[in-house]
């Protein structure tokens, strides 16, 4: 059985600099770090996504510079965000063509915003989804638990979980949050959650904006493994907004559309029992440990790790975006 801190190190699995240095200066050794034309660091390129990069003719992707002494990649330096964003989406729907890379045979026709505030607009470009960790750039969900009031079990309360389809290219057939997708470029996260409500668990409109409760965020450093469909190794840093909803006892949340394929209503123990045996997905693991931690469920007197786990479900991000406290919009 996998112990909560095993679940937050399988999620937040960059090694920090402070308890890990070693391991962080090894790692950051097979890195590039991407720079935007503010010289600004917005995420981390492997050695293949470098190698893959620089063979990209320059007509299609710009000018590109790199310092192999530092381990820094400046490219898509067009003058407007406009131009930095047809830059990048050409480059990816080069290497999807020449079927560069494996993860891209999930290409979403969705775009992530990727942010600098010292640029005007504070935008660096929008890319295509499946691209996204590629570059090791941020990026933002939302992932909402559903609950309904229960008399005489534990904690007063049963939660909806849903299990993936198991033809789904990343982590299929594991645990999810109830609700849970990402946010799309210019899209609130709100609305997010709002369309995500209803795509995937069929919940009325009406009932979520009356009922979701906003209850911060989580941020965390992961590198994708196989599950996750694709390459492994890459570096994904991401930030994702989290609600709860009280659901009625007559509202049932039901599959609406190919990504779930059931949902259960399972006791806080049942939950723990699924999390211990590694069957959530792992940023979804981390997700349930918060709304644990911030019901009271888990604490200080039932956890040794607990004062670390806390503080590992909201990792500072170094690159910039509205995830940060510094962020200027």
């Amino acid at each position: 059985m996998k112990s909560n801190l095993d679940l937050v190190d399988e999620c937040d699995a960059f090694p920090y600099p402070e308890t890990s240095p070693e391991a962080h200066s090894a790692l950051l050794s097979t890195l590039y770090t991407l720079l935007s034309p503010s010289g600004t660091p917005i995420g981390y390129l492997p050695e293949p996504v470098f190698n893959a990069l620089a063979r990209v003719p320059t007509s299609i992707k710009g000018e590109l510079e790199v310092s192999r002494t530092a381990r820094t990649v400046s490219v898509f330096h067009q003058p407007t965000e406009k131009e930095r964003s047809a830059a990048i989406a050409a480059t990816c729907a080069y290497w999807r063509k020449n079927k560069t890379f494996d993860v891209l045979a999930g290409w979403r026709d969705e775009l992530y915003r990727i942010y600098d505030d010292k640029l005007e607009g504070g935008i660096m470009f929008d890319v295509e989804r499946s691209a996204s960790c590629l570059f090791g750039v941020t990026t933002y969900g939302v992932h909402m638990t559903a609950y309904t009031k229960v008399e005489g079990v534990s904690h007063g309360i049963k939660i909806w979980v849903p299990r993936r389809a198991k033809t789904k290219s990343t982590y299929g057939g594991m645990l999810d949050n109830t609700v849970a997708g990402g946010i799309a470029s210019g899209e609130e996260p709100f609305e997010c959650l709002v369309r995500e409500a209803d795509e995937e668990a069929s919940l009325p409109e009406e009932l979520v904006r009356e009922r979701a409760e906003k209850c911060g965020t989580i941020t965390y450093l992961h590198i994708r493994e196989k599950r996750a469909g694709g390459e492994s190794g890459m570096v994904q840093p991401e930030c994702q907004h989290v609600y709860d909803l009280e659901l009625p006892k007559e509202v049932v949340p039901k599959p609406n559309d190919s990504e779930v394929e059931c949902f259960y209503l399972w006791s806080v123990e049942e939950v723990q029992e699924a999390l211990g045996r590694g069957e959530f997905k792992p940023n979804c693991a981390l997700l349930m440990l918060d709304f644990f931690v911030r019901w009271g469920i888990l604490n200080e007197e039932n956890e040794k790790d607990f004062k670390e786990i806390k503080r590992r479900l909201h990792r500072e991000l170094e690159f910039p975006g509205p995830h940060r406290s510094d962020w200027k919009s």
